[in-house]
């Protein structure tokens, strides 16, 4: 009986139960199909085509030295799936499950009544520690732990391809209608994502805990396998796997004798704490899909003016996106983003508090842009943070960042700033966090000049930090004193939020992350849940 196994977001032979299951089964088509409906999208962008293509290329090369043949198909889901059972008449259709946005949810439920209509038995099987259906969260974290100390499955050492499968030319013209160059971005594939886990396992990673909060340098701290996660190039069970050998691996030495840096114990720890973090969100979309359109609180509605609206800034929006805020550090990270695809998860949330708080913006036209900016872009973490970075969970503490202190924290030198904008590249480094302070002078010298629109300028600060951040505060504790709003921040909390109280952070952590943004201590305490994976 010929089996189909639909390759969506699990670009990889490894750790794929999927595939495993199918190819003891009898005869495969290991299928891949490129929708137009997600081309289409916008939370898709040509630089996930890319790195998606990439590692089809990898798959396709892996499969055939097991004997099989990657089929690929361009066209919506269901008339893909109709033609090819009436090519092979397939009886088993095999998948991973995915946690995706609105327009896969859909596609899936269509494709579920295909497959009963056909009689087609459909094998959806989980991936990752997000579990369906889940009636609570009490409990979830030792399901995660118990889902994940399964051993990782071996590739298949045999594939037999199906016979009678027609070949497909992709049709011309067929390409993301949002495309935008990223001239730096990760390459795809499993063999990429294995080597960047040895490579952070094994060297990079052991400074984990300080660099990862600096663009400066958790480009090399930072594991860089979010994308490899979020494309499926890397299972989590392989990585968590990976992080656990090592963390044995370290206390072995240490029982030995031998010399460690002492910085590695710490560094791993961190990593595994944040890949259970990456489950954490996403359950959050498959429990509540509803957020990647709605406010979670819907107390917070109307808060803020959304695209179209009467008090949309489209002029801000439009600022924010191409950089040019006149906030050296929201403008270099962006900027950063156009160019790589990526940036960590300290400056990713400075970017939408910053969107959502200083210039008063619905979190959802964000969300969409980052999402196409986003390499790693993964709907259940993106969405929740989304709005936790605005304030729209109802649960999480206002964290509004100071742009200015996080530019001086994150980069004291003026290093990031002046590579990503190269308008401030003479500006001596007592001005170059408040370029708007030089004096005309200076502005002459170092041939940058604030304010128009020719060669060399560099506008102002589009709102005031400190107007703006007494603004927000004060309405958001206006929402937030109603009885309603603190009966559904409760009744929230119970549905998604986390049970482990080790994971609040108070005290003595809460002041210095308050002074990292800018902010007193009574306001800036830090949100229940912190820094996922996503970016990491």
């Amino acid at each position: 009986m010929t089996q189909v196994v639909w390759f969506k977001r699990d670009l990889r032979l490894q750790d794929h139960a999927p595939l495993a299951q199918a190819a003891a089964r009898g005869p495969v088509v290991a299928l891949h199909i490129t929708e137009p409906s997600l081309l289409a999208s916008d939370l898709f962008d040509a630089s996930h085509a890319q790195f998606i293509d990439q590692s089809l290329a990898d798959l396709a090369q892996a499969l055939a030295a097991r004997g099989g043949c990657l089929v690929r198909r361009w066209g919506e889901a269901v008339p893909v799936l109709d033609a090819l059972h009436a090519a092979t008449g397939f009886t088993h259709l095999w998948s991973h499950e995915e946690i995706g946005q609105r327009l896969t949810w859909d596609r899936d439920r269509a494709v579920l009544a295909w497959c009963r209509a056909r009689g087609v038995v459909w094998n959806e099987l989980p991936q990752c520690g997000v579990f369906r259906p889940l009636a609570s969260r009490n409990g979830w974290a030792a399901r995660w732990d118990r889902r994940m100390a399964a051993p990782p499955l071996p590739a298949p050492e045999h594939i037999t391809p199906a016979t009678g499968v027609p070949v497909q030319l992709p049709p011309p013209g067929l390409v993301p209608r949002h495309g935008t160059p990223k001239p730096l971005a990760q390459p795809g594939g499993e063999p990429a994502g294995q080597a960047l886990l040895q490579s952070f396992l094994q060297a990079r990673g052991v400074d984990y805990r300080r660099g990862m909060s600096s663009p400066v340098s958790a480009e090399q701290a930072c594991s860089r396998l979010s994308p490899h996660l979020t494309w499926g190039t890397v299972s989590l069970r392989t990585i968590s796997h990976a992080a656990d050998a090592r963390a044995a691996e370290l206390k072995q030495l240490q029982a030995d004798g031998a010399p460690i840096d002492p910085r590695w114990p710490g560094a791993v720890q961190s990593f595994q704490g944040r890949l259970r973090w990456h489950c954490h969100f996403m359950q959050k979309l498959e429990d509540a899909p509803r957020i990647e359109f709605q406010n979670f609180a819907r107390s917070c509605d109307g808060l803020r003016p959304d695209l179209g609206e009467p008090g949309w800034r489209a002029d801000w929006f439009d600022a924010w996106c191409a950089g040019r805020t006149g906030y050296p550090m929201v403008d270099a990270c962006m900027r950063a983003l156009h160019a790589s695809g990526w940036i960590n998860f300290r400056m990713r949330a400075m970017l939408v508090s910053f969107a959502a708080y200083h210039l008063w913006l619905h979190w959802r036209q964000p969300a969409l842009f980052l999402a196409r900016q986003f390499l790693d872009f993964e709907p259940g973490i993106h969405f929740s943070q989304c709005q936790m970075q605005s304030g729209t969970t109802g649960i999480n503490t206002l964290r509004i960042y100071s742009p200015t202190e996080q530019a001086r924290v994150q980069d004291p030198d003026g290093s990031f700033i002046r590579r990503w904008v190269p308008e401030l590249a003479r500006v001596p480094a007592g001005f170059v966090h408040e370029p708007w302070r030089m004096p005309t002078g200076l502005q002459q010298t170092t041939g940058c000049r604030i304010g128009g629109d020719g060669p060399g300028s560099y506008p102002p600060p589009l709102v005031d930090h400190a107007s703006a951040w007494r603004a927000a505060r004060e309405r958001f504790t206006a929402v937030r004193r109603s009885p309603d709003a603190q009966r559904e921040a409760d009744a929230i909390q119970q549905r998604h939020g986390s049970r482990k109280s080790g994971m609040r952070m108070t005290g003595q952590g809460t002041r210095r992350r308050a002074a990292a943004a800018g902010e007193p201590a009574s306001a800036a305490q830090l949100s229940l849940f912190d820094a996922p994976s996503d970016g990491g």
